[in-house]
């Protein structure tokens, strides 16, 4: 095994994880690409490290002083969404790592869909946003969607042998955040602070707030629709807040596998990257004994109303989901600057998904221009609640 892997995000949390598991196993993998939107300097480390024959920054300042400031005569600077196609075209690729947060990963992921690479997806909001089309592309060009989110890895490894016929139920588990045990009024107060010491997992500021509102358990109950043979009818959602079972697969002779492991990207991950092989990896392994209880609770509907939001617009289809992300994203963004409340999150997606007129999702290009009306629409509401 040689893999070439083109890794989008390689300065985040999931993009440097996936360097990891590279740096353990440099006969098996290699990165024909590292794409940033502005990191430069942490880019500059990982070229010397891992000699791409390409990069691409998203950001024009950036990439002009990149290449001011660093000389990597052997790696191809491509800059923007231009750079990205024609990088795409340069390298020769094995599997497309989308480690981009939101939005922004689904051009990219269309791009190097439609040029038949496999796709590792750690971009949950690309199938959120355009799952039906994103799967019927990949059927189309014979590539293969292979999960990195631990929750949608754990359901692959329990389906693996099994007949998708026999499946009644898939559990998704959620540690519930760090206000799991707050009172629903004391939430009021909650500072971006807060809201980002995750109790279990290290990850960027996006996914990090959407943990706490069980927004980002929202997105994965979209995107477990779109990877797996079940209905919505058949998802469910648990909290378990020790985070050591990742997710669950029940069956119709009511037997439940489950896939446990500690809470480390850097196993999902390389399992994306090895499939149907697994490889040794330097993490540390479970004590059982240090463990101890593993508890399984509800979800509490009322004060996460975002979970509840998400499984709405999943029934409903259509243009719904891709309301869902923009008016959160906007949110997320306003509360991480203060500019809203905590529970002014999912406030403000319902009142977004309750104002809009849902219609059929005919293509990317559509997507493109709801996502950008609806950020205008959220964006111009928050400035009015501000006066």
């Amino acid at each position: 095994m040689n893999k070439k892997i083109f890794l989008l995000g390689s300065t985040g949390s999931i993009g440097v994880s996936t360097l990891d598991v590279v740096r353990q196993h440099p006969e098996n993998f290699s990165i024909s690409c590292l794409v940033v939107n502005r990191n430069i300097d942490l880019l500059a480390q990982q070229v010397t490290e891992f000699r791409p024959s390409a990069a691409v920054i998203y950001d024009d300042n950036a990439s002009c002083v990149f290449r001011d400031r660093y000389d990597f005569p052997e790696v191809n600077i491509f800059t923007g969404k231009t750079g990205l196609g024609q990088a795409l075209e340069y390298c020769e690729s094995d599997v497309f790592l989308n480690a981009f947060v939101g939005f922004a990963g689904l051009e990219p992921t269309v791009r190097a869909v439609e040029m038949g690479i496999d796709i590792a997806i750690a971009n949950k909001e690309t199938l959120v946003v355009a799952g039906k089309l994103i799967t019927e592309l990949a059927e189309e060009k014979g590539v293969n969607l292979l999960p990195v989110d631990s929750e949608h890895s754990a359901i692959w490894q329990c389906l693996l042998g099994e007949n998708s016929l026999s499946v009644t139920r898939i559990i998704l588990t959620a540690s519930g955040g760090p206000f799991r045990e707050w009172p629903q009024e004391k939430l009021n107060g909650v500072t971006p602070e807060q809201a980002l010491k995750h109790p279990n997992w290290k990850m960027g500021a996006k996914i990090t707030i959407d943990s706490a509102t069980l927004m980002n358990k929202g997105l994965e109950v979209i995107e477990a629709y779109w990877l797996y043979p079940v209905t919505e009818k058949q998802i469910e959602v648990v909290v378990h807040p020790q985070s050591i079972i990742h997710s669950m697969v029940e069956f119709s002779d009511h037997s439940i596998k489950a896939q446990l492991g500690i809470p480390d990207m850097r196993i999902p991950i390389q399992y994306a990257l090895t499939f149907p092989e697994r490889l040794p990896l330097d993490v540390a392994p479970m004590n059982f004994y240090e463990q101890g209880a593993l508890t399984f609770e509800q979800p509490d509907f009322e004060r996460f109303p975002c979970l509840k939001l998400a499984f709405d617009v999943l029934e409903k289809g259509g243009t719904y989901p891709a309301v869902l992300n923009a008016a959160n994203e906007i949110a997320v963004d306003a509360f991480l600057n203060e500019k809203i409340r905590f529970t002014q999150i999912p406030q403000i997606v319902a009142d977004t998904l309750d104002g809009h007129q849902s219609t059929e999702v005919t293509g990317v290009e559509m997507l493109f221009e709801l996502d950008r009306e609806i950020r205008e629409q959220v964006e111009k509401s928050i400035r009015l609640k501000q006066k």
